[in-house]
């Protein structure tokens, strides 16, 4: 199955212990906290996608030679299948600029020993914490129609 692709970054200060993550104020994911990100424009690659929506939603600029990718997983929904899903997950170390509040998202610096996820998207408990600890994965979610409920999973390191 070939699910439309998004985009999913967060900027990271791994000496700090500090992840960057952004209030979502409109649309999908209003009122959790997230990385930014979103669908790539037609045409578009996974890495240009990430450049742009960086900018546009926290007006931060990221180079693309500076993404890494942390991870790949697809997610689908009980009774919507046009929310089905692959994020392709990457983080910063740099960038120029400091984030913004914009129309769409609300950034703040989080300790990664203090995030909130409970504020969250709920499969963002099973993968962030491995991701932040250095692991690379690839999974698949099956979520609860209202998103609230993990109803299967799979993950693996990579």
């Amino acid at each position: 199955m070939n699910l439309p692709k998004t985009t999913l970054l967060y900027l990271h200060k791994p000496k700090e212990k500090q992840i960057l993550l952004a209030m979502k104020k409109r649309s999908f994911g209003v009122g959790k906290w997230n990385g930014v990100g979103g669908k790539l424009n037609k045409g578009e690659s996974i890495l240009e996608a990430i450049v742009r929506e960086t900018k546009e939603e926290i007006d931060v600029m990221v180079n693309e030679k500076d993404l890494v990718q942390v991870a790949t997983l697809d997610f689908a929904w009980e009774n919507k299948p046009e929310w089905e899903q692959q994020v392709n997950v990457f983080f910063v170390e740099n960038w120029e600029g400091e984030p913004v509040e914009t129309e769409e998202m609300n950034p703040k610096w989080h300790s990664i020993d203090a995030i909130e996820y409970e504020n969250m998207w709920v499969s963002d408990t099973h993968w962030l914490p491995l991701v932040l600890k250095g692991k690379k994965l690839s999974g698949k979610f099956k979520l609860s129609e209202d998103g609230n409920k993990v109803l299967d999973m799979r993950l693996e390191e990579i």
